[in-house]
């Protein structure tokens, strides 16, 4: 476990033989991701993916929710510093990528509210679990900026042009049943059984043929990475949207517990 040790944000360990449980963890916060979790999201994967040990990757959030998304301070930190708003870019980029570009099979575990770069890493997983009621909501329009990350290159894939426009627009919430539904996720399941059962189908793929199952995750990933200029586009309008007034309402409003009034 020496390669792990040094993650703050993620708490590692194996889930059973050749699974290697990452857990996002921000007690008291629903996981939201602070800079330190997002750094974190984004190297994890090739570590992961560079250990031989590693068959499997399982995430899941701490307790009952997976990821209330990016925290505000780290938010207000993009909007007023160049610096770190080009270095969070990039982390961006690279949760996206390192997740598609790990040979390892990923399996998320999806309970309670899946937000921003969380919902991210639950979407692109390659088997994605999610409870009954639990609250998918992409929210970068919410908040004021352009749907980025994630979203522009695999909601339409997964739910079609007409279903990611309606909720990526809205931002309405998604139920894990309604997500099921319209093929935003691989499976739902009773809110108990969402762990046991990415577990069950993790320990599946980790006594499966690696080889195989790596090359057919690669060529399948391809349909992605055919959006990769989508995708670059997508991110670039999201950062530059952390720049703009609508971002400011959009986390105060946050801040007050009100709805926005966007001008």
């Amino acid at each position: 476990m020496t390669r792990y040790e040094a993650y703050e944000r993620l708490k590692i360990d194996w889930a059973s033989d050749g699974v290697l449980r990452v857990v996002i963890s921000t007690p008291g916060k629903l996981n939201a991701v602070d800079a330190a979790g997002h750094r974190e999201l984004a190297e994890i994967w090739r570590d992961a993916d560079a250990d031989d040990e590693v068959r499997v990757v399982l995430v899941r959030g701490e307790g009952r929710a997976f990821s209330a998304g990016g925290d505000l301070a780290m938010i207000e930190e993009m909007m007023t510093d160049h610096a770190a708003r080009r270095r969070i870019m990039r982390e961006a980029r690279d949760i996206v990528m390192n997740v598609l570009n790990c040979s390892k099979p990923v399996v998320s575990a999806v309970q309670g509210p899946a937000v921003g770069a969380g919902l991210a890493v639950a979407l692109l997983a390659d088997v994605s679990v999610a409870g009954r009621t639990a609250k998918i909501i992409d929210g970068h329009t919410r908040l004021g900026v352009a749907a980025g990350d994630h979203a522009a290159i695999v909601w339409p894939l997964l739910c079609g042009l007409a279903k990611a426009k309606y909720y990526l627009l809205l931002n309405d919430v998604l139920t894990g049943e309604e997500a099921e539904r319209i093929g935003l996720v691989s499976l739902c399941v009773d809110d108990e059984r969402v762990h046991e059962r990415a577990l069950e189908i993790a320990g599946r793929l980790a006594a499966g043929p690696a080889e195989a199952l790596s090359f057919t995750k690669h060529a399948l990933n391809n349909w992605l990475r055919l959006a990769g200029p989508t995708f670059d586009a997508s991110l670039a309008m999201e950062f530059f949207g952390f720049t703009g007034p609508d971002v400011r309402e959009g986390v105060a409003a946050v801040r007050e517990k009100r709805p926005p009034r966007f001008g």
